[in-house]
Parts: C-alpha cells; sequence; structure tokens
C-alpha cells in the first residue's frame, strides 16, 4: 500500500478503536478489549526482538511478571504515586533484561529461545517462592488503580481505563513504528537476514539485538504495569510461559515483522479463545489446532495474506 493509503488505514483503525466501548453491549467485551490492548503493547514488544531480528524470545511474560510485581510493591509497600510506579516499572525491566540479555544474545536460533525460555522460568520460580516479597501463590490484592480517591477521572470506570490503556497502546505503537523506520531498525532487519554480513562489515550486532531485547522488555514491563493496575490482584501463574507463547503467537498470526500485525495477532489470542468455551474440554485442542493450521497456511500472518489480496486488487485496477 501506498503512504496515503497507510494514513487513511491507520486512521480508519484509530476511530474504529475510539468508537468500540460505545459499540460494545455485553461489559464482558469491554474487559476484554481492555487485556487485548494491554497484549498490544506486549506483542509489539515481543515483535521487535522476533519480528524484526528473527529472534525468537520465549521470556516476555516474565518480563511482564517483573514490571506488574514492581509497580505492585512500590504502590503497596512505599505509597508512591501511581503515575510514578508505572513509569518505573519498565526501567526496572529494563535492569534485569541488560543482566539476562548479554548472555542470552551470545548464543542464537534454537538455543536463544531456550535460554530465555530457562529465565522465564526462573522469573517465575522466584515470584513463586519469595513469599515474604511477592506474597507467593496468594499474590498481590488491592493494587490502587491510577488517580486514587478524589482524582479528577475515575479510572475503575472500565471504559475510562479502556481509553488509557488505548491511549498507551498507541504511543507503544507508534514508538516501534519510530524504531523500525529508524536506522537501528533497518539493522534489525539486515540481522535478521544475514546476521554474519552484517557482523563481517563492522557493525557490532550483538549491541544491536542487545538493544531490541531491552526494548522489548520495556514494552512488556509497562504491559504488567498497566495489567496490575488494571486488575487490582496479580499472582505468578499469569506470568508463566504459556503467556510467553501466546505473545510468539499473537506476532506469528497477526504478521512478523510487521506493525500493524501484533495488533491484529493481539486480538486473536485475547478473544479467540473466549469463542471457543463453546467447546468445553476441547477449547484447547481446538485453539492449537487453528493456530497451526494458521502457521503452516499463512506463515506471514493475517497482515501478509491481506498485502497479497491487496497487491492483486490493485494490480487488476491498473489493468
Amino acid at each position: 500500500m501506498s503512504k496515503s493509503s497507510n494514513y487513511i488505514f491507520y486512521a480508519v483503525a484509530l476511530a474504529f478503536f475510539i468508537a468500540l466501548p460505545q459499540l460494545i453491549t455485553v461489559k464482558y467485551y469491554l474487559h476484554l478489549s481492555i487485556l487485548a490492548l494491554v497484549w498490544v503493547i506486549m506483542a509489539q514488544g515481543q515483535n521487535l526482538i522476533q519480528g524484526y531480528t528473527g529472534y525468537v524470545s520465549i521470556v516476555q511474560a516474565g518480563f511482564m511478571g517483573i514490571g506488574a510485581y514492581t509497580t505492585a510493591l512500590l504502590g503497596l509497600n512505599f505509597d508512591l504515586p501511581v503515575w510514578l510506579t508505572i513509569l518505573l516499572a519498565p526501567l526496572v525491566t529494563a535492569v534485569f533484561a541488560l543482566a539476562t540479555g548479554y548472555p542470552s544474545l551470545r548464543v542464537k536460533g534454537h538455543y536463544f529461545a531456550i535460554v530465555t525460555l530457562a529465565f522465564n522460568m526462573v522469573i517465575f520460580i522466584v515470584l513463586m517462592n519469595f513469599s515474604h516479597l511477592t506474597n507467593g501463590e496468594a499474590g498481590l490484592m488491592g493494587i490502587p488503580k491510577p488517580g486514587g480517591e478524589g482524582g479528577l477521572i475515575d479510572f475503575s470506570d472500565r471504559m475510562v481505563y479502556y481509553y488509557f490503556v488505548l491511549a498507551v497502546a498507541v504511543l507503544m505503537v507508534i514508538v516501534a513504528a519510530r524504531i523500525v523506520h529508524s536506522r537501528i531498525g533497518q539493522i534489525l532487519v539486515a540481522i535478521r537476514q544475514n546476521e554474519d554480513l552484517v557482523g563481517a562489515i563492522g557493525i557490532p550486532t550483538w549491541k544491536y539485538k542487545l538493544f531490541a531485547f531491552v526494548v522489548s522488555a520495556m514494552f512488556a514491563g509497562l504491559a504488567g504495569a498497566i495489567y496490575a493496575h488494571y486488575q487490582s490482584f496479580i499472582n505468578p501463574e499469569i506470568f508463566g510461559v504459556a503467556q510467553s507463547l501466546d505473545a510468539i503467537l499473537a506476532v506469528i498470526m497477526g504478521g512478523s515483522g510487521t506493525i500493524t500485525g501484533p495488533v491484529i495477532g493481539a486480538f486473536i489470542v485475547v478473544f479467540l479463545p473466549e469463542y471457543l468455551r463453546f467447546a468445553d474440554s476441547f477449547r484447547l485442542i481446538i485453539y492449537g489446532l487453528v493456530l497451526v493450521l494458521a502457521t503452516i497456511f499463512m506463515p506471514r500472518g493475517i497482515v501478509g495474506v491481506v498485502s497479497d489480496l491487496w497487491a492483486k486488487v490493485a494490480g487488476r485496477g491498473r489493468a
């Protein structure tokens, strides 16, 4: 699509998301939409490391957990303002990402995936067993909403929180797009295509990979903080390996290496399991089958399929 077509598409998409709460008649769907927007932030981060460098990280949910527990513990134990704890969450997550990314990115391919998987499991175990700090399996309750008592905006209202998360998600999509279309983004794509060649011309590839890994983690940490204040409750189960796999699937299903893809994929991984509840005990089997088939027959994701169809239609129009 041309630049003008892209701008029109993004404007229509934004208008749709702004109008969405007014179109929803079932409150539960508004709740799912908020969760999906949280996952948009999460998936955009995953896409930076997975879609643009080609490194599949399986620690995204662990970083989300670090962000969630950071904002919760700072708010509950030190009575810091919610807005401050939300801002601190991705910064604390970045520190952990630096510590884990440096050794992880010394290996490639499946080895990198295995190392990050191990880190996700370590984070989960720490959150589960350091009960004096995290309250273990019981989790943390009473996490305050932004604004607090007497605030000008009532963030306990789901519609208000929806627009708050939408604003953050749009901002993070813009940040991701700016990175992707910068020189850094070009180098990340080059690393995905031929890392050895990029290294041979003198570019320190590990620095750019580490940048993508840390920024990806910051996205996840921010998503975790927003999630924690929305639900007012967190426990380690929310941040296990299964959630990291969902982040990977969101990128693959929507379209890896695109900006729009993770947005679409995030809504799929949140809404699809809900629509399969009718299948009862077969729900997860059907969900897995749908994802496998989609991955096989749509390797470029939904965005890739739509782009191909658009190219065919545009080609016929010119003919």
